[in-house]
């Protein structure tokens, strides 16, 4: 294939995407390009000049990056502001000129997703207040307690993770069936009020404290509780909150259980209610968008609030010294 034929593939390639499209792709090549060629320059250059331009080329990057992240939740956000015939239109819209801020309304009085909201906040915080107290339990004994089989029992424990969870959804479903747990809270919160991932995280905070703090806390007469409280806490805190907010994530975002062990609107979860909109809304695109984005919103909030405690959680231990 000549250079001539590729070139012009490409731009036929090009040519079929609608505009606001083509000049993202056309934009983010750019960067990088440019990204680039900062890099091979800064080879040749001083020290100082060298590190300019790796850090220049670095923040481009990451720029190009964010953009492609967050590009769908941008369309989103757009296409919950636009007229139904608008969403499907050719060239897509990419800004709204008359939002239409009464999709909102529509998609929280029409899909109730107040009622599937509070529904979704009840279930999740029992799921994470379970999972952090378990988790902390588990870890601090592991950690701390000397008893028969413990690493064998650790690794038993972490085997856990590697079951995935649609294979236990028939045992789980019968368990609570035959103990009346079905449609009701119970049944949507206990079967997941325990995880391996998160005692082996916590595990690994407690495992940085020094010895001699914990034979200092038995020189001092403090118990178990007290070290855990007092010391121990305190110091994996990071993980702690991390294992939080993974565990609001995972708990917010269920849909399939949810779905099998409830059979009443008055139990069912944001992410069912969701689809219930999508079925009562099949020419209003804007409304479903919309929903979308009403139940995505609590979750931005809190990545955008504990943002610092995540990341801290996640590379706690990872830098020594």
């Amino acid at each position: 294939m000549s250079a001539e034929h590729g070139t012009g593939t490409v731009a036929t390639a090009l040519g079929t995407l609608a505009p606001g499209f083509r000049d993202f792709l056309v934009g983010a090549g750019i960067v990088v390009v440019a990204g680039t060629v900062l890099l091979v320059l800064s080879r040749r250059a001083s020290p100082t000049h060298r590190r300019q331009a790796a850090l220049v080329g670095r923040y481009l990057l990451l720029v190009v990056l964010a953009v492609i992240v967050l590009f769908p939740l941008y369309i989103t956000v757009v296409d919950s502001l636009l007229q139904p015939d608008q969403v499907v239109a050719k060239p897509p819209i990419l800004f709204p000129t008359h939002p239409q801020w009464s999709s909102y309304a529509t998609a929280w009085t029409q899909g109730h997703l107040g009622r599937y909201l509070l529904n979704s906040f009840v279930v999740t915080g029992v799921i994470v207040v379970g999972e952090l107290v378990t988790s902390i339990a588990a870890a601090y004994a592991f950690a701390f307690l000397r008893f028969p089989f413990r690493k064998t029992l650790f690794v038993v424990f972490l085997a856990t993770m590697m079951v995935p969870v649609e294979v236990t959804f028939l045992t789980n479903l019968n368990t609570v069936v035959s103990l009346g747990w079905y449609n009701t809270y119970f049944g949507l919160t206990i079967p997941f009020l325990a995880t391996g991932f998160g005692a082996f995280l916590v595990r690994q905070a407690f495992l940085g404290l020094p010895g001699d703090l914990r034979d200092a806390a038995e020189l001092d007469g403090a118990n178990h509780w007290q070290f855990l409280r007092e010391v121990a806490l305190p110091v994996a805190r990071p993980a702690v909150a991390a294992l939080g907010i993974f565990s609001f994530f995972s708990a917010f975002g269920q849909y399939l259980w949810p779905l099998i062990v409830t059979k009443d609107d008055r139990l069912r979860t944001v992410t069912i209610g969701l689809k219930f909109l999508a079925n009562s809304q099949l020419n209003n695109f804007n409304v479903i968008f919309a929903g979308t984005v009403l139940a995505a919103l609590p979750l931005f909030i809190l990545l955008v609030v504990f943002e610092k405690q995540l990341v801290r959680g996640l590379t706690a231990g990872a830098v020594k010294g």
